[in-house]
């Protein structure tokens, strides 16, 4: 159950999100996305309201969402890369009710090559990928429908060492190119690291906001646990 979370991502900022196991860090991203249904409360894009009910709402408000579970929630495993690529923003490579297979390629190849993914071709099965490769077929599905906010679950979970920093760098260049960020990690350098603020929620509540230069793992634990 989450109650009085309320946060603001700015353009150009990476907003981390940090909490215990069940605090309500997911379920925050999730509702807002318009996975879960809320009760209550409101979404905001450059000061006008979005309403959102469901994922598609969210998409066409200009959110975008990476779950932390690729391979159930983020993936059709048994689909080629084209094809996770592309499926959130099919609508856009439709003309006169025909689907222009040459610029979904493209488009899907361009990805391909910005992200560094390492696959044979668009053709492979991303099953067959590594995790990191699988994380940024996730990634590049997001980004090619073009949101201004970016919610990141987890996204360097389960994946090796160099994957981790080009993901990281590549955060870095979305912030630089005036996107809103908001980030939820597990892992603490992460988000230390990576925020310019960080969001503490503990037992469903936002217990405190930190600005970078004001962070510590310390101060964090020392938030998550005050009365």
């Amino acid at each position: 159950i989450l109650n009085n979370i309320s946060f603001e991502a700015r353009k150009g900022e990476v907003v981390g999100i940090c909490g215990l196991v069940g605090a309500g860090r997911t379920e925050t991203a999730r509702a807002i996305f318009g996975i879960d249904p809320k009760d209550a409360g409101r979404v905001f894009i450059d000061g006008k309201e979005a309403v959102i009910r469901k994922p598609l709402d969210a998409i066409n408000a200009g959110i975008g969402f990476v779950t932390e579970d690729r391979k159930t929630e983020g993936l059709i495993l048994c689909r080629d890369c084209k094809e996770n690529i592309s499926i959130a923003a099919l609508r856009d490579f439709v003309r006169s009710g025909k689907l222009n297979l040459r610029r979904e390629q493209k488009s899907c190849q361009d990805y391909v090559e910005k992200m560094h993914i390492k696959t044979p071709s668009l053709r492979q099965k991303v099953v067959n990928l590594s995790g990191g490769n699988q994380q940024k077929i996730v990634l590049s599905k997001t980004l090619l429908c073009q949101p201004e906010v970016i919610i990141l679950d987890e996204p360097t979970r389960g994946i090796d060492v160099g994957a981790k920093a080009e993901i990281h760098k590549m955060i870095s260049a979305l912030a630089s190119q005036g996107k809103g960020i908001i980030m939820i990690s597990s892992e603490m350098p992460e988000i230390l690291g990576m925020s310019d603020r960080i969001i503490v929620i503990h037992e469903g509540r936002k217990k405190g906001e930190l600005l970078r230069e004001n962070a510590s793992q310390q101060a964090i634990m020392e938030m998550m646990l005050a009365q």
